[in-house]
């Protein structure tokens, strides 16, 4: 089986469109845009090329039909590469036919190509980019569509990797919960306790200064000293919101504030991808005009879904039952607004403050992701991630 290196537009296309391909029929598949993949892969637009590299190839049979794809990067300015004990680099976007000899010449172009930098391991599936998208193998859950900026794959996926010699490393959990369920009732009693001491409001567009100063103090007190997170700066925020900025509902986006100090936030988007299946999977001109009508019709809906992206508790602030009072807050906003459901991505198994928490909301876990960790050395001890204490 042919195994080609993606250097030309014929076959960076046949890498982009595959999925679609593989998937076709299948009702709760929805692929991302494909610009937004071009971008990964894109020196001038991603800034992990500052310091990293990229590769992919497409898979094709006799017959010159691509049957899989994979790519594999490194940016050695993250702290896995950056271990001296294991420097690990990265395997992703895979997708191919139900066929293991198959899959195992995709793994072994990614092993062999990291193992010459001078990679001791590889995570995947990832992201050439942050966390938020493109990052885990779908494992469970296959009967729901998948939220914005993650994928769909089928249960086959799963041995693909297994047998070839990947071990979990971690899980990530999406939880799920109606906003009109009801919340604890000792919720009410902290947010009626915290009352005079905190002030719970969500953010405004218009102030998007404002927006990314809080959501940056908030996140590198919270965040930044997990592992794989690193710090963000202000200006990175800016950029954030910018990108937000066209499907923000700032009726989803909360701040807990300790007198002038942000303290917690709970930040969610509409989702995406119920606007996004009925744009198609290029946002060009035509598809912006198709956005701008389909998320026209989406927000005037009386059951729209959202999905939560990233919740946080500056420290000094944990285990007071802020994040608590801040729900009470936010749910009655998120059914007035329209918002039926809650999906809430990227719960990692080695969070189990986090885990918790969701518990304690009253969501279940409905999708699970994994990422594999695969050893070059057959004979080295494998760890998982550590879990968050």
């Amino acid at each position: 089986m042919p195994l080609l290196e993606v250097t030309t537009p014929l076959l960076a296309r046949e890498f982009i469109t595959l999925p679609a391909r593989l998937h076709a029929g299948v009702p709760q598949y929805i692929g991302p845009l494909e610009n937004e993949v071009e971008v990964v892969f894109d020196p001038i637009k991603n800034p992990k090329f500052a310091n990293g590299e990229a590769i992919r190839w497409v898979l094709t049979d006799a017959a010159g039909t691509t049957i899989g794809r994979v790519a594999a990067f490194l940016n050695r300015d993250a702290p896995d590469v950056q271990n001296p004990d294991l420097p690990t680099g990265g395997l992703g976007f895979f997708e191919c036919i139900d066929d293991q000899a198959a899959a195992n010449q995709l793994f072994d172009a990614g092993r062999q190509w990291l193992a010459a930098r001078g990679m001791q391991a590889m995570d995947g599936p990832i992201n050439f980019g942050e966390r938020d998208r493109f990052w885990g193998l779908l494992i469970d859950g296959f009967d729901r569509p998948p939220n914005y900026g993650m994928f769909w794959h089928p249960p086959y996926y799963q041995a693909l990797f297994e047998q070839y010699g990947f071990q979990l490393y971690f899980k990530q959990y999406t939880c799920y919960r109606t906003t009109a369920a009801p919340l604890h009732a000792r919720f009410a009693q902290q947010a009626a306790g915290h009352a005079a001491e905190f002030r719970f409001e969500h953010a405004r567009k218009a102030d998007a200064e404002k927006l990314a100063y809080d959501f940056h103090h908030v996140y590198n007190l919270a965040w930044a000293k997990h592992g794989g997170v690193k710090p963000m700066t202000l200006d990175q925020a800016r950029n954030i919101v910018k990108e937000m900025k066209p499907v923000v509902d700032e009726r989803l986006l909360w701040f807990a504030y300790h007198g002038s100090e942000p303290v917690a936030f709970f930040i969610s988007l509409p989702e995406l991808n119920q606007i996004f299946r009925h744009v198609g999977r290029r946002l060009n001109l035509w598809g912006k005009l198709r956005f701008l009508v389909a998320r026209w019709r989406f927000m005037r809906r009386p059951d729209k879904r959202m999905f939560g992206i990233i919740y946080g508790v500056v420290p000094e602030y944990q285990g007071k039952g802020v994040d608590a009072a801040m729900l009470v807050y936010a749910r009655q906003q998120f059914i007035d607004a329209g918002y039926a459901d809650l999906e809430m991505n990227w719960i990692g198994d080695f969070n189990p403050r986090m885990l918790v928490t969701i518990r304690s909301i009253g969501a279940s876990i409905v999708k699970t992701h994994a990422t594999y960790r695969y050893l070059f050395d057959r004979e080295r001890p494998f760890e998982r991630m550590p879990i968050i204490r």
